[in-house]
């Protein structure tokens, strides 16, 4: 079944805020808390606010994973946000894809890197950064949330 990626709409919410619940669900002590996320309740209204964009994965009528890409203080530097596939999709190449889409938005932009935070426990989010050439940097930051979250600092200088 083919996969198509289009710009989300405030519509999707609840489709996003459930494949977050299925990921989060797969690791222990992650827990989806709607404050943490309030840009999920009205994402396209949300990322058009911070200057970015999100994408979602959609196969037939079922949203099945979502990108998102805001600028950062540094204008040649963006930051890859809320990459999310459900399970089912896995191991197909969709993550790339969300990424490559990322990737070339940025490009569009001028930038020159693509920076992320992820949590330490996705460690097969981690694997797919590094097969595409994203560098684990040496910092990690705590976010003092619900699930306890410390993140992994990722780069990637573009072509």
């Amino acid at each position: 079944m083919q996969i198509e990626i289009r710009p989300v709409e405030n519509s999707d919410s609840a489709a996003l805020l459930h494949i977050l619940e299925v990921v989060f669900a797969e690791y222990p002590g992650c827990v989806l808390d709607l404050e943490e996320v309030p840009e999920l309740l009205q994402p396209a209204t949300a990322f058009a606010h911070l200057g970015g964009s999100l994408w979602v994965a959609q196969q037939e009528e079922q949203v099945v994973g979502c990108v998102g890409m805001v600028p950062t203080e540094t204008p040649e530097r963006m930051e890859l946000k809320k990459l999310y596939t459900l399970p089912r999709v896995r191991g197909k190449g969709l993550g790339r894809r969300l990424i490559e889409q990322v990737e070339a938005e940025a490009r569009h932009q001028q930038a020159k890197y693509v920076h992320l935070w992820t949590d330490t426990r996705f460690t097969t989010a981690h694997r797919v950064y590094e097969r595409l050439g994203y560098a684990r940097l040496p910092e990690t930051r705590k976010l003092y949330d619900r699930s306890n979250s410390v993140e992994y600092h990722y780069e990637k200088r573009l072509r």
